[in-house]
């Protein structure tokens, strides 16, 4: 999974079902449609549960939708101020 979140400006974890997550993933498409976006429905694949539990370990949340975004992009966001917005 590491390599998903390596390899795409937004990673969501998300499952199917979930109002949260596809409130979050028309959000990401509706605004951020020009950005390189994996979104990976853990509902929907056998490893599902594995992957669940990977992100756990690391990020201390088994909730969805886990939405990664890459480093460039927030120190893009830092540069421009827009980060310091979301913690004002």
């Amino acid at each position: 999974m590491a390599t998903a979140i390596d390899n795409n400006t937004i990673t969501v974890f998300s499952k199917s079902y979930c109002p949260y997550c596809k409130a979050a993933k028309k959000l990401l498409k509706d605004s951020y449609g020009d950005k390189q976006t994996e979104i990976i429905e853990l509902d929907e694949r056998e490893d599902g549960g594995e992957i669940q539990n990977y992100l756990l370990e690391k990020t201390r949340q088994r909730t969805v939708p886990n939405i990664f975004v890459s480093n460039d992009a927030v120190q893009a966001a830092h540069k421009s101020g827009k980060l310091n917005e979301l913690f004002a």
